[in-house]
């Protein structure tokens, strides 16, 4: 599953890495793998990029040729589509988006009938199909021909779903929503209010070109200005698809997924709803995030980066609640998916039921300054492995003790060592992620220098 497909989708820029060929192929793929013994029932939702329309339709002719019914949700959040396909006996569901990409890519990202990334071995079926591997598909013919069908009601049923998780009314509480011009631009709002929320909305008019556009959960400091501005009591930043959130606390200071985890993680340990009493992250996940959890007594797992890795771990040992710091959460008993609107309803609970202020209940978490270098090598095995940088790496750990952490790992897509330092004050981070270069140059493995 490399060539095509990462953790999260077929990449690329629109008609440059990934064209309408591929959707109109990936669509045959699906339609004659799941039509084989049935009627292939699949549903597709997409964002708001302007080339999200082109593969919309390269999908639906590829899927409907080859005989399945193509079920539309239209502009919506990929968790709405795994919400859709899990509950309404879809075999698989499609999302077209690039998350948090600017508008110039996008991405085809495959979930299965229960509405989770889907198996490794069916995507290297399709990249096979893709590359001319697995031979022609037969076309479906006369009554066998897939139809095309508006599915606007099954988003609108999970904006229902989404309104029925809550546990309290927002009345009285000032929100402000970034809805990254993507995705949330129509939902969000439309959640919030129906809770009772006084709502403070940007980034909701999107034309095709500005999702993410310095808005978002990336670009957070327009929602900053926000709350601030407005003095309301929390914001929350999606990105393109939704299956992210930050928040901002009512000073205006970013709350980030690690923050996130620890705040409904201990909500839940409090509520007696934490039953594994384990929170999973990633390897990326701050030092800081692990001290406050320690304090509380709440356990954590780690994984390899991507939520596709936290849901496996979360799934396999019945764990609750688990994400990355760029929001990406996943609560497993309302979702199998990250959900972006999900988790802004449970940091409202938590506030709601603590009846206290976001800064407070992110107070007892102390992030650590981390810096993260991506270095080019000319050959990344050779370089994790050489003893001199292994040796400098078990010096660095040993400098920063218990109060920091060093992490160096290969990029999956390109020649590169990623070099992560944990540490009190930025500049021992930068001293030290230096220290560890150099001795990669000393040994000649930089390519660039």
């Amino acid at each position: 599953m490399s060539k095509y497909f990462g953790t999260d989708g077929f990449r690329g820029e629109a008609n440059r890495g990934l064209n309408a060929e591929h959707a109109y192929r990936i669509g045959r793929f699906l339609g004659w793998y799941y039509g084989r013994e049935h009627k292939a029932r699949i549903v597709v939702g997409k964002d708001t990029r302007l080339s999200s329309y082109m593969f919309e339709s390269g999908l639906s002719a590829g899927l409907t040729a080859s005989g399945a019914d193509t079920y539309l949700l239209h502009v919506t959040t990929t968790p709405s589509v795994s919400y859709v396909a899990r509950t309404d006996d879809f075999d698989c569901g499609i999302m077209i988006s690039a998350s948090h990409n600017y508008y110039t890519d996008n991405g085809i990202k495959l979930l299965n009938g229960r509405g989770e990334k889907m198996e490794e071995d069916v995507i290297d079926l399709v990249e096979k199909y893709l590359d001319g591997e697995y031979g022609e598909l037969p076309f479906a013919t006369d009554e066998d021909i897939g139809r095309v069908i508006d599915y606007s009601a099954g988003r609108n049923r999970y904006i229902g779903y989404l309104i029925g998780l809550s546990t309290h009314s927002f009345k009285g509480k000032k929100v402000g929503l970034d809805c990254a011009n993507g995705s949330t631009w129509m939902i969000a709002k439309s959640v919030f209010d129906a809770l009772g929320a006084d709502t403070y909305v940007i980034n909701n008019t999107p034309d095709g070109t500005n999702v993410n556009r310095n808005c978002g959960s990336t670009h957070i400091q327009g929602l900053c200005e926000l709350v601030k501005g407005n003095s309301l009591d929390v914001g929350f930043a999606f990105d393109g698809d939704a299956d992210r959130c930050l928040a901002v606390d009512e000073k205006g200071t970013v709350v980030d997924g690690d923050m996130i985890m620890y705040i409904c993680g201990k909500h839940m340990k409090d509520k007696g709803m934490l039953s594994t009493n384990t929170v999973v992250t990633t390897i990326m996940s701050n030092i800081g995030l692990y001290k406050a959890l320690n304090e509380i007594g709440i356990s954590y797992e780690k994984t390899d980066v991507g939520d596709r890795y936290v849901w496996e771990n979360m799934r396999e040992n019945g764990h609750l609640i688990g994400g990355e710091q760029s929001g990406h959460i996943i609560f497993s008993k309302v979702a199998n998916t990250g959900d972006g609107l999900i988790t802004a309803l449970m940091v409202m609970t938590a506030m709601l039921d603590r009846k206290l202020p976001l800064s407070a209940l992110t107070m007892p978490v102390t992030i650590y300054p981390q810096v993260l270098r991506n270095v080019r090598v000319f050959n990344k095995d050779a370089a994790l492995t050489d003893p001199d940088v292994q040796n400098e790496v078990e010096l660095v750990s040993a400098r920063l003790g218990s109060n920091g952490r060093v992490l160096l790992r290969k990029s999956g897509t390109e020649p590169v060592l990623r070099i992560m330092v944990e540490a009190p004050t930025n500049n021992q981070c930068e001293e030290n992620v230096e220290a560890i270069i150099a001795a990669m140059s000393r040994k000649n493995l930089l390519a660039d220098v």
